[in-house]
């Protein structure tokens, strides 16, 4: 019943996923004299939200995968590739980016959601859409992080690759900058040059924060299990 259970999760928040990039992608299509910076060049992949469902519904479509063919055990001798990918997967990339995009999306939307999601797009972009993409992502990788557990890579392997990713998609904010003129988030534009070098910097810096927050929770809810089932490995030889 527990298998069941959550291979019924991971389908759930697979389809969840896929389904909203589907539809972010297909219908909320915002009219050209509304807001440039929508139609401007790089279509929906300007917007790390979007990266971070597409990101969020590969990873739990390995978690079925695994739930099928490989193992959830706590500490498995010999764990097949599909349970590695998973748990770096999910270290490096599914939990961070998406409690970045949760946290980031609803501090600024406090702030001043004009700097975010203008009001002008609540007619395009449906309320349970924006939660799905800025809500749910946070409460999914929770989740998953409470239910199953995964074995961090090296730490230095780990944070070396989040950092390249984040960097991958600052190269690619400017690209669009460059090629069109127009900041993909408001924010940027009320930003001078220094301070706009300092909202990424301190972007990256949380970003490495909320993977070492990711490995402490981790190492805080199954730190127990990974010692019972090496001390118990260790008795089996």
């Amino acid at each position: 019943m527990q298998e069941g259970l959550l291979i019924g999760f991971h389908m759930i928040s697979c389809v969840q996923f896929a389904f909203s990039v589907y539809y972010d992608y297909m219908y909320t299509i915002v009219p050209p004299n509304l807001l440039k910076m929508h139609n401007s060049y790089g279509g929906k992949f300007k917007f790390l939200t979007f990266w971070d469902a597409i990101i969020q519904a590969i990873f739990f479509f390995i978690c079925i995968l695994n739930d099928w063919f490989g193992t959830n055990a706590v500490s498995p001798k010999k764990p097949p590739f599909i349970r590695k990918l998973k748990d770096h997967v999910h270290a490096i990339l599914g939990f961070p980016i998406a409690m970045f995009v949760g946290i980031i999306f609803w501090t600024l939307m406090f702030v001043d959601r004009e700097l975010v999601l203008p009001k002008a797009l609540d007619p395009y972009f449906p309320w349970w859409l924006n939660h799905l993409m800025h809500t749910m992502i946070m409460v999914s990788t929770l989740i998953e992080m409470m239910i199953t557990p995964r074995k961090y890579p090296r730490k230095s392997f780990g944070l070396l690759c989040l950092l390249s990713f984040m960097i991958v998609y600052l190269i690619w904010v400017h690209i669009i900058f460059y090629k069109s003129g127009i900041w993909v988030y408001p924010v940027l534009d009320v930003l001078p040059l220094p301070l706009r070098v300092v909202f990424f910097f301190v972007m990256l810096l949380i970003t490495l924060f909320l993977y070492l927050i990711g490995e402490a929770v981790d190492n805080f809810l199954w730190g127990n299990e990974y010692t019972k089932s090496k001390k118990s490995y260790a008795k089996s030889k």
